[in-house]
């Protein structure tokens, strides 16, 4: 039996229902000519999630990515020193003199995992800073996850891989050219080096990376051209299309595609790229569709103002999600739910 016999079969109700509707409905997108944005929050890196996801972007299933800074370097930490990493199978019997105990080693404690600073956060870094430096110098400014891209299509790191880098989700994207969006960055590792080194009078400021609004300017010129097959100048008036607030809009642009949504986690990956339907059509006054899908891995509740908790139907007081949008919500462990999904999508 395949994994998407297995799903078909068993998956019937409740949060196993919502991941085969789910992974159904994603692939009725892509056979539908349409794309899709993944938001990656959490430590998904860490998790090995590349292992799945890299065959996703390989496969065309996922058209851009959303992640967080966290999400962008753990990836490439763990290509260059997974042989490093201590897992701690019985990490909740840890104690205040167990945990500093690891960090005097050098270990950086996610959940059941450690990462090596020395193999990983300072290997990545000296190679980073020469590529920082070069682009001060010149006088050039360009997107965090650029920069990364740049050592893996330089192959500059290669010499130090611990894993098949086909495991990995950034190589994959690197290879691919994917979209790729990394809002609040700074809030990284690798982000706090490059203040570190702005402070020290080492880099310049503002520097040679660009700041998170960038990034929204590029998701909605990405949008709005994979959704309408338009320029955002080029985008109709929204004032000016009958229906626009109903969610009518002009016909669909044959070069456009429907776009989708599924979002791992909550937090900044989450809520900054799905902001740019509200932010064309409410603050630029442009008319574009909302997003085609939405999914969410969750095992956040719906309390004091959550937004990882919130339910879809929340997004449609937003702008963001419109009254016939497929949603769903799998309220489960995405370590465990993700990779399931993405096997049903690639016919596992």
């Amino acid at each position: 039996m395949t994994l998407t016999d297995f799903i078909d079969r068993h998956y019937r109700h409740f949060n196993a229902a919502a991941l085969r509707e789910a992974a159904q409905a994603w692939r009725d997108l892509i056979d539908g000519g349409g794309q899709m944005l993944l938001t990656l929050a959490g430590a998904m890196s860490t998790a090995e999630l590349g292992f799945s996801l890299a065959e996703m972007i390989r496969a065309g299933k996922v058209h851009a990515i959303c992640a967080t800074g966290a999400n962008l370097e753990e990836d490439l930490f763990n290509l260059v020193a997974h042989d490093h990493y201590r897992r701690i199978p019985d990490w909740r019997g840890l104690t205040a003199e167990h945990e500093k105990d690891l960090e005097r080693r050098g270990l950086n404690r996610v959940t059941d995992t450690c990462i090596p600073e020395a193999e990983a956060f300072r290997a990545v870094e000296a190679p980073l800073q020469e590529l920082w430096r070069a682009a001060d110098a010149a006088g050039e400014r360009r997107l965090p996850h650029e920069y990364l891209y740049q050592l893996i299509r330089d192959r500059t790191l290669a010499h130090s891989y611990q894993i098949d880098p086909a495991d990995s989700w950034l190589v994959a994207a690197a290879e691919a050219d994917l979209r790729l969006f990394v809002p609040g960055w700074e809030d990284s590792t690798l982000g706090n080096v490059l203040v570190a080194r702005q402070l020290s009078g080492d880099l310049g400021r503002p520097g040679p990376v660009l700041a998170g609004t960038e990034y929204m300017a590029e998701l909605a010129e990405w949008y709005a051209c994979t959704s309408t097959g338009r320029t955002v100048a080029e985008l109709p008036d929204i004032d000016a299309v009958s229906g626009a607030r109903s969610g009518e809009g002009p016909p669909p642009d044959p070069d456009g595609s429907p776009v989708g949504f599924f979002q791992i986690g909550g937090g900044i990956a989450g809520d900054f790229p799905i902001c740019v339907v509200p932010m064309i059509r409410q603050d630029l006054r442009r008319w574009c569709p909302h997003w085609a899908y939405f999914c969410q891995i969750s095992d956040s509740t719906t309390s004091y103002g959550s937004y990882s908790g919130a339910v879809p139907n929340e997004k449609i007081t937003w702008g963001k999600l419109d009254v016939d949008t497929p949603k769903f919500v799998i309220e489960s462990d995405a370590t465990i739910v993700a990779p399931l999904v993405f096997g049903y999508v690639l016919g596992w």
